[in-house]
């Protein structure tokens, strides 16, 4: 299996990815495919495909932020299951992470995701694939480390037309035996990180609003 990185929507790999996104992603949840060239250029953007025998059989994208030094996971997608491409995936993401860390002076702290909550929203069907069932997901990202953070999740529509979507938990896998994340560094990641989207619905902007009055945010189990 090999991790092969995507710069540009030129390369062949990406059209197999983004199908794949439309397969197994919410139609809200997947950004249109001409919309992909400005990201999959940005050097701080980081796409990755795994690939067996020329095929797309599951993807990544991450960030790291230097000035935060937390990363976040965009996205995992599994495309085919019994062939190790969960783990294959966030073990090559890590030694990567870790790799910039260092580069930037510092250890990693830590790694923002959204993931999905099966208990509130159970009716995606994922392109079948068992692998990305949510309360699959969810287990395995809970043994891997990641820990909710104690607050009720909405994020704006990828659609960019100002619509919540609900459904997620904002997590956070720490580095370290952490319990709690001070409010004012998910404020600001949650800033950078939906700057993109000028639409934001009154549903995100309350729940920053209601993060900045807070000191620290507890990380609880999922």
């Amino acid at each position: 299996m090999e991790y092969r990185r995507i710069t540009s929507i030129e390369d062949p790999l990406f059209k197999q990815m983004h199908q794949l996104m439309q397969t197994v992603f919410p139609k809200e949840e997947v950004l249109e495919f001409s919309l992909w060239k400005e990201p999959l250029e940005d050097p701080t953007i980081r796409v990755f495909v795994a690939v067996v025998n020329n095929e797309v059989v599951g993807a990544t994208e991450y960030r790291y932020y230097e000035d935060f030094n937390v990363a976040m996971t965009d996205f995992t997608i599994i495309g085919k299951d019994g062939v190790g491409v969960g783990p294959f995936l966030a073990e090559k993401r890590l030694v990567d992470l870790h790799s910039l860390a260092k580069d930037n002076g510092q250890q990693l702290s830590g790694m923002f995701a959204e993931i999905y909550n099966p208990y509130l929203v159970d009716h995606y069907d994922f392109g079948g694939v068992k692998s990305m069932n949510p309360y699959v997901r969810r287990e395995v990202l809970a043994h891997l480390g990641y820990r909710k953070l104690e607050f009720n999740y909405v994020h704006p529509s990828w659609n960019n037309d100002g619509e919540a979507v609900s459904g997620l938990d904002l997590c956070f896998l720490p580095m370290n035996n952490a319990t709690e994340l001070p409010a004012n560094l998910i404020v600001q990641f949650l800033k950078r990180y939906y700057s993109v989207l000028e639409n934001k619905p009154t549903e995100w902007l309350e729940m920053v609003h209601g993060l900045e009055q807070r000191d620290t945010v507890s990380l609880l189990s999922i």
